[in-house]
């Protein structure tokens, strides 16, 4: 089994993570990176981390304990800048995940392992970029992709993920809280046996019987309902504010499906910023990222940490198949 590694904005932490998390024995299946040799040999030499590299053959070759890179040879030395939004750097991340997922459509690679982004950098070339989610489910032509957030405490998923408030209030309907509640059922049974799945409220206090909204009554009760009727095991809808709190504190539920990113981002991040993974949910591929961005104050400085990079390593692992 091999796994698929993409290397993210070369200004950001993404090569130096790669570096330090492979020369630690942090990630412990085989694996091909996606990006630029040329960046990684330069952050290789900064750092002082001497990991040994490659172009990766094909296939691959493992023997000397070279790390595999699929250069994709955008990026040279002088086009980066460690720290600073570049739109060099945020193009060619864009590309080394398009050819990452390609590479997992194709079944050359089992899972893909996403390094962070930045979205304004990629933005200067690609104006609709929105973020990894939406550019993975375009090229698999996926359109019912969300977000999982997952840690050892708790999994969350998302009705909507990268929109204004506004417009995710507009998305929480019926059919699309369904299909939520649909994914996030199928992906936490492959992780654990009899899962527990709350829906949370959008509205304060889950609405209150309409006083607050009817969101809860006319969109999301009905997917409930739906769902149980299918046998799915789900409950709900739950006021937010307490609704964490009965998850956490009382192991009531192992997975929150929320109704906007924020929702669910903002408390799994406060339970564990670095251990967190982002897997896509959705896809006929397996995704998985970390749960940090490009980290640019620190950039190519050796002290980011790997933790998610390997949390999501091993998460993605697990979902091909693999021992973790």
């Amino acid at each position: 089994m091999i796994l698929g590694v993409t290397m993210g904005d070369s200004s950001g932490v993404g090569p130096e993570i790669l570096l330090r998390a492979y020369r630690g024995g942090e990630l412990p299946a085989k694996f091909v990176a996606y990006g630029d040799l040329s960046v990684l040999d330069a952050c290789n030499r900064r750092l002082g981390y001497a990991v040994p590299l490659r172009a990766a053959s094909a296939p691959p070759d493992w023997r000397d304990g070279a790390l595999n890179v699929i250069d994709l040879g955008i990026l040279n030395e002088a086009d980066i800048t460690p720290g600073k939004i570049n739109a060099k750097s945020g193009a060619a991340a864009r590309e080394y995940v398009i050819a990452a997922a390609r590479a997992a459509l194709a079944g050359e690679i089992a899972a893909m392992v996403t390094l962070p982004m930045n979205k304004e950098a990629t933005q200067l070339s690609d104006p609709g970029f929105t973020g990894h989610t939406e550019l993975i489910g375009a090229v698999c032509g996926a359109r019912d992709v969300t977000i999982m957030l997952a840690s050892e405490q708790l999994i969350v998923t998302h009705v909507s993920t990268h929109c204004s408030l506004r417009t995710a209030i507009e998305r929480v309907k019926k059919e699309r809280v369904q299909r939520i509640i649909e994914l996030t059922c199928e992906a936490v049974a492959r992780l654990m046996p009899s899962p527990r799945i709350a829906v949370a409220g959008l509205n304060p206090h889950a609405g209150e019987n309409g006083s607050f909204g009817r969101e809860e009554i006319e969109e999301i009760q009905p997917a409930i309902a739906w769902a149980r009727e299918r046998g799915l095991p789900v409950e709900g809808p739950f006021p937010p504010d307490t609704l964490f709190y009965m998850a956490v504190r009382k192991r009531r539920f192992d997975a929150i499906v929320c109704m906007y990113h924020d929702q669910g981002h903002v408390p799994l991040k406060l339970l564990d910023f670095e251990g967190g993974v982002n897997v896509t949910l959705g896809l006929p591929i397996i995704r998985t990222s970390v749960d940090h961005g490009t980290a640019f104050d620190i950039a190519w400085q050796g002290t980011a940490s790997t933790r998610s990079f390997a949390a999501a390593f091993n998460f993605a692992l697990s979902m091909a198949g693999g021992a973790r």
